[in-house]
Protein backbone atom coordinates (compact mmCIF):
# COMPACT_ATOMS: atom_id res chain seq x y z
CA UNK A 1 0.00 0.00 0.00
CA UNK A 2 1.25 3.45 -0.93
CA UNK A 3 2.53 5.33 2.12
CA UNK A 4 0.16 8.28 1.72
CA UNK A 5 -2.83 5.98 1.21
CA UNK A 6 -1.90 4.03 4.33
CA UNK A 7 -1.78 7.26 6.36
CA UNK A 8 -5.34 8.10 5.30
CA UNK A 9 -6.55 4.58 6.09
CA UNK A 10 -4.99 4.84 9.55
CA UNK A 11 -6.64 8.22 10.14
CA UNK A 12 -10.04 6.86 9.12
CA UNK A 13 -9.58 3.85 11.38
CA UNK A 14 -8.68 6.19 14.23
CA UNK A 15 -11.95 8.10 13.86
CA UNK A 16 -13.91 4.84 13.76
CA UNK A 17 -12.07 3.45 16.79
CA UNK A 18 -12.55 6.61 18.82
CA UNK A 19 -15.94 8.29 18.98
CA UNK A 20 -16.94 8.93 15.38
CA UNK A 21 -16.42 12.17 13.50
CA UNK A 22 -19.50 14.02 14.74
CA UNK A 23 -18.42 13.78 18.39
CA UNK A 24 -14.65 13.83 17.87
CA UNK A 25 -12.28 16.56 18.97
CA UNK A 26 -10.02 17.96 16.28
CA UNK A 27 -6.95 16.65 18.07
CA UNK A 28 -8.39 13.14 17.71
CA UNK A 29 -8.24 13.40 13.92
CA UNK A 30 -5.04 12.50 12.12
CA UNK A 31 -2.84 15.20 10.59
CA UNK A 32 -2.96 13.66 7.09
CA UNK A 33 -6.73 13.75 6.99
CA UNK A 34 -6.91 17.28 8.36
CA UNK A 35 -4.49 18.49 5.71
CA UNK A 36 -6.29 16.71 2.87
CA UNK A 37 -9.57 18.34 3.91
CA UNK A 38 -8.13 21.84 4.10
CA UNK A 39 -8.31 22.22 7.88
CA UNK A 40 -6.11 25.03 9.23
CA UNK A 41 -5.06 26.10 12.71
CA UNK A 42 -7.44 29.05 12.41
CA UNK A 43 -10.55 26.88 12.00
CA UNK A 44 -12.92 26.57 14.91
CA UNK A 45 -13.40 22.94 16.04
CA UNK A 46 -16.93 22.73 14.59
CA UNK A 47 -15.76 24.22 11.27
CA UNK A 48 -12.85 21.78 11.09
CA UNK A 49 -15.08 18.77 11.67
CA UNK A 50 -17.56 20.17 9.15
CA UNK A 51 -14.85 20.49 6.48
CA UNK A 52 -13.71 16.91 7.01
CA UNK A 53 -17.25 15.59 6.94
CA UNK A 54 -18.07 17.41 3.70
CA UNK A 55 -14.97 16.12 1.92
CA UNK A 56 -15.55 12.54 3.08
CA UNK A 57 -19.21 12.63 2.04
CA UNK A 58 -18.33 13.92 -1.43
CA UNK A 59 -15.63 11.30 -1.92
CA UNK A 60 -17.99 8.59 -0.64
CA UNK A 61 -20.33 9.15 -3.58
CA UNK A 62 -17.77 7.31 -5.73
CA UNK A 63 -18.09 4.16 -3.59
CA UNK A 64 -20.44 1.27 -4.16
CA UNK A 65 -23.63 1.43 -2.17
CA UNK A 66 -22.62 -1.09 0.53
CA UNK A 67 -19.13 0.35 0.96
CA UNK A 68 -20.54 3.88 1.16
CA UNK A 69 -23.13 2.94 3.81
CA UNK A 70 -20.52 1.03 5.82
CA UNK A 71 -17.81 3.69 5.68
CA UNK A 72 -20.05 6.65 6.49
CA UNK A 73 -21.87 4.72 9.20
CA UNK A 74 -18.65 3.58 10.86
CA UNK A 75 -17.36 7.16 10.83
CA UNK A 76 -20.57 8.44 12.40
CA UNK A 77 -21.53 10.51 9.34
CA UNK A 78 -24.66 8.42 8.77
CA UNK A 79 -26.91 6.62 11.19
CA UNK A 80 -26.77 7.16 14.95
CA UNK A 81 -24.32 9.87 15.98
CA UNK A 82 -23.03 7.88 18.91
CA UNK A 83 -19.58 7.58 20.43
CA UNK A 84 -19.99 3.82 20.75
CA UNK A 85 -18.51 1.87 17.85
CA UNK A 86 -20.63 -1.23 18.53
CA UNK A 87 -23.82 0.77 18.05
CA UNK A 88 -22.57 2.23 14.77
CA UNK A 89 -21.52 -1.21 13.53
CA UNK A 90 -24.89 -2.66 14.51
CA UNK A 91 -26.62 0.08 12.51
CA UNK A 92 -24.43 -0.59 9.46
CA UNK A 93 -25.13 -4.33 9.68
CA UNK A 94 -28.85 -3.60 9.78
CA UNK A 95 -28.69 -1.32 6.75
CA UNK A 96 -26.77 -3.94 4.78
CA UNK A 97 -28.94 -6.78 6.12
CA UNK A 98 -25.73 -8.64 6.97
CA UNK A 99 -23.89 -9.58 10.16
CA UNK A 100 -21.41 -7.32 11.93
CA UNK A 101 -18.41 -9.22 10.56
CA UNK A 102 -19.53 -8.52 6.98
CA UNK A 103 -20.23 -4.89 7.93
CA UNK A 104 -16.63 -4.56 9.11
CA UNK A 105 -15.32 -5.98 5.83
CA UNK A 106 -17.41 -3.50 3.82
CA UNK A 107 -16.11 -0.71 6.05
CA UNK A 108 -12.50 -1.75 5.38
CA UNK A 109 -13.22 -1.82 1.64
CA UNK A 110 -14.81 1.63 1.81
CA UNK A 111 -11.89 3.06 3.80
CA UNK A 112 -9.41 1.72 1.22
CA UNK A 113 -11.23 3.47 -1.63
CA UNK A 114 -11.69 6.69 0.36
CA UNK A 115 -7.97 6.71 1.19
CA UNK A 116 -7.06 6.28 -2.48
CA UNK A 117 -9.33 9.15 -3.46
CA UNK A 118 -7.92 11.37 -0.73
CA UNK A 119 -4.42 10.60 -1.97
CA UNK A 120 -5.27 12.00 -5.41
CA UNK A 121 -5.67 15.44 -3.85
CA UNK A 122 -8.86 16.42 -5.72
CA UNK A 123 -12.54 15.68 -5.39
CA UNK A 124 -13.78 13.22 -8.00
CA UNK A 125 -16.39 13.86 -10.64
CA UNK A 126 -19.19 11.54 -9.67
CA UNK A 127 -21.06 9.81 -12.50
CA UNK A 128 -24.74 9.46 -11.74
CA UNK A 129 -28.15 9.10 -13.29
CA UNK A 130 -29.75 11.95 -15.16
CA UNK A 131 -30.92 14.80 -12.98
CA UNK A 132 -29.32 16.96 -10.37
CA UNK A 133 -30.16 14.90 -7.28
CA UNK A 134 -31.21 11.43 -6.22
CA UNK A 135 -33.20 9.97 -3.37
CA UNK A 136 -31.33 8.05 -0.71
CA UNK A 137 -34.35 7.32 1.45
CA UNK A 138 -38.07 7.90 1.07
CA UNK A 139 -40.41 7.29 4.00
CA UNK A 140 -44.17 7.65 3.63
CA UNK A 141 -46.93 7.40 6.24
CA UNK A 142 -50.37 7.22 4.59
CA UNK A 143 -53.46 7.54 6.80
CA UNK A 144 -56.73 6.40 5.23
CA UNK A 145 -58.71 6.53 8.48
CA UNK A 146 -58.92 10.34 8.38
CA UNK A 147 -61.74 12.45 6.90
CA UNK A 148 -59.43 12.98 3.90
CA UNK A 149 -56.58 10.65 2.87
CA UNK A 150 -53.42 12.19 4.27
CA UNK A 151 -49.75 11.32 3.79
CA UNK A 152 -46.57 12.47 5.46
CA UNK A 153 -43.55 12.18 3.18
CA UNK A 154 -39.96 12.30 4.43
CA UNK A 155 -37.38 12.35 1.64
CA UNK A 156 -33.61 12.39 2.06
CA UNK A 157 -31.87 13.48 -1.12
CA UNK A 158 -28.25 13.74 -2.24
CA UNK A 159 -27.19 16.59 -4.51
CA UNK A 160 -25.42 15.55 -7.72
CA UNK A 161 -25.00 18.98 -9.25
CA UNK A 162 -22.07 21.16 -8.22
CA UNK A 163 -24.64 23.55 -6.78
CA UNK A 164 -28.30 22.60 -6.36
CA UNK A 165 -30.72 25.40 -5.50
CA UNK A 166 -34.03 23.83 -6.50
CA UNK A 167 -35.53 20.34 -6.46
CA UNK A 168 -38.16 19.15 -8.91
CA UNK A 169 -40.64 16.84 -7.22
CA UNK A 170 -43.75 15.22 -8.62
CA UNK A 171 -46.94 13.74 -7.21
CA UNK A 172 -49.35 11.64 -9.24
CA UNK A 173 -52.99 11.49 -8.19
CA UNK A 174 -54.94 8.83 -10.06
CA UNK A 175 -58.63 9.61 -9.66
CA UNK A 176 -61.49 10.31 -12.02
CA UNK A 177 -61.23 14.09 -12.11
CA UNK A 178 -60.29 16.80 -14.55
CA UNK A 179 -56.81 18.31 -14.22
CA UNK A 180 -58.11 21.53 -12.68
CA UNK A 181 -60.32 19.67 -10.22
CA UNK A 182 -57.47 17.36 -9.33
CA UNK A 183 -55.15 20.27 -8.57
CA UNK A 184 -57.74 21.77 -6.22
CA UNK A 185 -58.34 18.36 -4.64
CA UNK A 186 -54.74 18.04 -3.41
CA UNK A 187 -53.19 20.27 -0.78
CA UNK A 188 -49.44 20.38 -0.14
CA UNK A 189 -47.64 21.60 2.97
CA UNK A 190 -43.88 21.73 3.50
CA UNK A 191 -43.06 21.06 7.15
CA UNK A 192 -39.29 21.37 6.87
CA UNK A 193 -36.46 21.40 4.38
CA UNK A 194 -37.36 24.27 2.10
CA UNK A 195 -39.99 26.46 0.49
CA UNK A 196 -42.50 25.48 -2.18
CA UNK A 197 -41.90 28.07 -4.92
CA UNK A 198 -43.91 26.68 -7.83
CA UNK A 199 -46.67 24.20 -8.55
CA UNK A 200 -47.89 23.19 -11.99
CA UNK A 201 -49.83 20.43 -13.71
CA UNK A 202 -47.43 18.39 -15.90
CA UNK A 203 -50.07 15.94 -17.12
CA UNK A 204 -53.72 15.27 -16.34
CA UNK A 205 -52.55 13.22 -13.35
CA UNK A 206 -49.07 14.42 -12.38
CA UNK A 207 -48.38 17.61 -10.46
CA UNK A 208 -44.93 19.18 -10.54
CA UNK A 209 -43.62 20.76 -7.35
CA UNK A 210 -40.53 22.99 -7.26
CA UNK A 211 -38.95 23.21 -3.83
CA UNK A 212 -36.10 25.55 -2.87
CA UNK A 213 -33.87 24.34 0.00
CA UNK A 214 -32.90 26.82 2.75
CA UNK A 215 -29.47 27.15 1.15
CA UNK A 216 -27.92 25.80 -2.06
CA UNK A 217 -26.69 22.22 -1.72
CA UNK A 218 -23.19 21.23 -2.84
CA UNK A 219 -22.44 18.02 -4.72
CA UNK A 220 -22.69 15.06 -2.37
CA UNK A 221 -24.50 17.02 0.35
CA UNK A 222 -27.52 15.35 1.94
CA UNK A 223 -30.78 17.12 2.68
CA UNK A 224 -34.10 16.00 4.19
CA UNK A 225 -37.53 17.29 3.25
CA UNK A 226 -40.74 16.70 5.20
CA UNK A 227 -44.08 17.30 3.45
CA UNK A 228 -47.77 16.60 3.96
CA UNK A 229 -50.26 15.82 1.21
CA UNK A 230 -54.03 15.77 1.62
CA UNK A 231 -56.46 14.68 -1.10
CA UNK A 232 -60.22 14.47 -1.35
CA UNK A 233 -60.06 11.04 -2.92
CA UNK A 234 -57.50 8.64 -4.31
CA UNK A 235 -57.22 5.41 -6.23
CA UNK A 236 -56.83 2.25 -4.09
CA UNK A 237 -53.04 2.17 -4.22
CA UNK A 238 -49.94 4.09 -3.22
CA UNK A 239 -46.78 3.51 -5.22
CA UNK A 240 -43.40 5.08 -5.84
CA UNK A 241 -42.26 5.18 -9.46
CA UNK A 242 -38.76 6.69 -9.23
CA UNK A 243 -37.49 8.70 -12.17
CA UNK A 244 -34.00 8.74 -10.62
CA UNK A 245 -32.15 6.24 -8.50
CA UNK A 246 -33.83 5.53 -5.14
CA UNK A 247 -31.99 3.41 -2.61
CA UNK A 248 -34.74 2.86 -0.03
CA UNK A 249 -38.50 3.30 0.22
CA UNK A 250 -40.44 2.66 3.44
CA UNK A 251 -44.24 2.76 3.24
CA UNK A 252 -46.81 2.47 6.02
CA UNK A 253 -50.53 2.53 5.17
CA UNK A 254 -53.01 2.91 8.02
CA UNK A 255 -56.56 1.72 7.34
CA UNK A 256 -57.64 1.85 10.98
CA UNK A 257 -61.05 0.24 11.30
CA UNK A 258 -61.64 0.54 7.54
CA UNK A 259 -59.96 -2.76 6.69
CA UNK A 260 -60.18 -3.46 2.94
CA UNK A 261 -61.19 -6.72 1.32
CA UNK A 262 -57.56 -7.46 0.43
CA UNK A 263 -54.15 -5.79 0.46
CA UNK A 264 -51.24 -6.61 -1.83
CA UNK A 265 -47.60 -5.58 -2.07
CA UNK A 266 -46.43 -4.42 -5.50
CA UNK A 267 -42.75 -4.87 -6.23
CA UNK A 268 -41.18 -3.79 -9.50
CA UNK A 269 -44.32 -3.83 -11.60
CA UNK A 270 -44.97 -1.84 -14.76
CA UNK A 271 -46.61 1.50 -14.01
CA UNK A 272 -49.55 0.78 -16.31
CA UNK A 273 -50.22 -2.49 -14.46
CA UNK A 274 -50.78 -0.79 -11.10
CA UNK A 275 -54.48 -0.24 -11.85
CA UNK A 276 -54.97 -3.61 -13.57
CA UNK A 277 -57.39 -5.69 -11.45
CA UNK A 278 -55.53 -8.83 -12.47
CA UNK A 279 -52.41 -7.56 -10.65
CA UNK A 280 -52.97 -8.36 -6.98
CA UNK A 281 -49.42 -8.46 -5.59
CA UNK A 282 -48.10 -10.38 -2.59
CA UNK A 283 -50.83 -10.64 0.11
CA UNK A 284 -50.41 -8.43 3.19
CA UNK A 285 -52.35 -8.68 6.46
CA UNK A 286 -53.10 -5.50 8.44
CA UNK A 287 -51.95 -5.61 12.06
CA UNK A 288 -53.98 -4.87 15.19
CA UNK A 289 -53.87 -1.14 14.47
CA UNK A 290 -55.08 -1.66 10.92
CA UNK A 291 -51.68 -0.92 9.40
CA UNK A 292 -49.52 -2.58 6.77
CA UNK A 293 -45.86 -1.85 6.10
CA UNK A 294 -43.51 -2.45 3.22
CA UNK A 295 -39.85 -1.76 2.64
CA UNK A 296 -38.12 -1.67 -0.73
CA UNK A 297 -34.43 -1.28 -1.50
CA UNK A 298 -32.56 -0.30 -4.64
CA UNK A 299 -35.62 0.68 -6.64
CA UNK A 300 -35.17 0.69 -10.39
CA UNK A 301 -36.28 3.85 -12.22
CA UNK A 302 -39.50 3.50 -14.18
CA UNK A 303 -41.00 0.62 -12.15
CA UNK A 304 -43.69 0.88 -9.47
CA UNK A 305 -43.22 -0.17 -5.84
CA UNK A 306 -45.89 0.10 -3.17
CA UNK A 307 -49.19 -1.21 -1.82
CA UNK A 308 -52.56 -1.79 -3.44
CA UNK A 309 -55.84 -2.60 -1.73
CA UNK A 310 -59.31 -3.72 -2.77
CA UNK A 311 -62.40 -2.46 -0.92
CA UNK A 312 -64.90 -4.65 -2.75
CA UNK A 313 -64.77 -8.35 -3.66
CA UNK A 314 -63.07 -9.12 -6.96
CA UNK A 315 -65.32 -9.44 -10.00
CA UNK A 316 -65.91 -12.98 -11.14
CA UNK A 317 -66.26 -14.11 -14.72
CA UNK A 318 -69.39 -15.78 -16.10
Amino acid sequence: MDGSVERYVNDLKLIRKNRGLCVSRVDEIGAALREACGVTDHDLPADAVGKIGEVLRRHAQALGRDQRVAALGALGLDGPQTQFLKEREKWVAGQLERNVRTARRRTAEGFAVLASLLATGSLPTIPGPSGTWRTERLRVLLALDQPRPESFVFRQVIAEAEVLDELDLAMTLTADRSASAREKAMSVDVFSGGTLVHRSQQTSQRTRLALRPPKPLLRGEKHEIAMRFQVSEMAPHYVCVPMRACEEFDLTVRFGSRIPQSVGLLRKVLQNDVQDEAVTGEPLEPDGAGEVRARFRRLEPGFAYGIRWRTTPAKRGC
